[in-house]
């Protein structure tokens, strides 16, 4: 029986971290103005009754998240785990990184890298400082940074977000994962390694794999997946549209908050790399970005995302119709869900081949 008093807890300590991240990006736009010149800028007005929504959508996704712990789907420490001594060292770095970022953001300058900085070694449309971030993805600092910035956007719901792909995850590979062949997951753009901590504790008998284009994240997940008992996952410099895997490979992959910072074509050519390395009756499970049939009500708030904070390529994905693309990539079953601020398309490959082909496949 479920502790009447965890759920208090986890309800307690999730309202803390939304009003935290509340009050910190409202004294972060008082104090911007010394650096950013608001004449030529406009803010959404936001009516209440459109304040409340989210709201809800947010106690929504928090009742989810809590349900999914106690029916199993993941342990209960997980809502619970929170490396302190990160928050507490990265908080401050924070405040004296948001200077340069409100320089940059008034300057429209988004291009600002090292000099040092190999630039041919990535695509043209990822050179950018994406949220006006010092850095961009391409330095340690940035790493260091991203997981509280994010949390903080999200007012402190990102890792409730993210947990949302495990449950279909997990039911749709539990048939797979039988000794002595564990089942192999992929996570594209796997960034710092929350996404595969969670699916670690989640199905902790599979094969864990993570590629992203940039050395300093892959680093900073690294250390993060070092620190949990259990095969470590196998991580790789690489890019989403030329997934360095063979085909049929994985048994389901996930990608989470990738797809709306990508260009219209990358977007298919990540999910086609996607589909070829899935085996038949594998799982693909995209995380990213509500869209304006959605939410039409909260339309001039994701408008203001746009331009206020550097996604050059999230308004086109705003009406990008990626279920119609993952059917033309070859997917016959396409589920799609909303949480809160974030949209969810579970996608499965084929049925699974006859038995002595599956016997080859693996």
């Amino acid at each position: 029986m479920v502790n009447p008093l965890a759920q208090l807890a986890y309800q307690g300590w999730q309202q803390t971290k939304n009003a935290l991240s509340l009050t910190h990006k409202s004294l972060s736009y008082q104090l911007s103005t010394l650096f950013i010149d608001r004449a030529g800028t406009s803010t959404p007005v936001v009516d209440a009754q459109v304040l409340s929504i989210i709201q809800q959508r947010l106690d929504a996704l928090l009742s989810v998240d809590w349900q999914d712990a106690t029916l199993g789907v993941y342990p209960m420490a997980l809502l619970f785990e929170e490396d302190w001594q990160y928050l507490l060292s990265t908080y401050p770095m924070l405040w004296f990184d948001l200077p340069g970022t409100w320089r940059r953001k008034n300057d429209k300058e988004y291009q600002a890298f090292s000099s040092d900085l190999d630039r041919s070694a990535y695509p043209r449309y990822y050179l950018q400082n994406f949220h006006y971030q010092t850095d961009g993805y391409l330095s340690d600092r940035s790493a260091e940074l991203y997981d509280l910035q994010v949390d903080i956007l999200f007012n402190g719901a990102a890792d409730a977000m993210r947990r949302r792909v495990l449950a279909p995850l997990k039911q749709a590979i539990s048939d797979w994962q039988t000794p002595p062949k564990p089942a192999k997951i992929l996570d594209v753009a796997c960034g710092t390694g929350r996404t595969l901590k969670f699916i670690r504790h989640t199905c902790p008998q599979a094969s864990l794999y993570g590629v992203d284009l940039s050395p300093y994240y892959l680093r900073r997940a690294n250390q993060l997946l070092s620190k949990i008992p259990g095969e470590l996952p196998q991580l790789l410099q690489a890019n989403g549209e030329e997934l360095p895997y063979v085909d049929n490979y994985f048994h389901g992959i996930t990608s989470v908050f990738l797809f709306h910072e990508l260009p219209y074509k990358a977007r298919q050519r990540v999910i086609d790399e996607c589909f070829r390395v899935l085996k038949p009756g594998g799982i693909l499970v995209i995380c990213d970005s509500i869209q304006k049939d959605d939410s039409p009500e909260i339309t001039p708030v994701l408008n203001w995302f746009a331009q206020t904070f550097h996604e050059p390529y999230y308004q086109h994905y705003l009406t990008d119709d990626l279920g119609d693309r993952l059917q033309k990539a070859g997917f016959t079953e396409v589920d799609i869900q909303t949480h809160y601020l974030s949209k969810y398309w579970v996608a499965k490959k084929d049925t699974a081949p006859n038995a002595s082909e599956q016997l080859r496949l693996d």
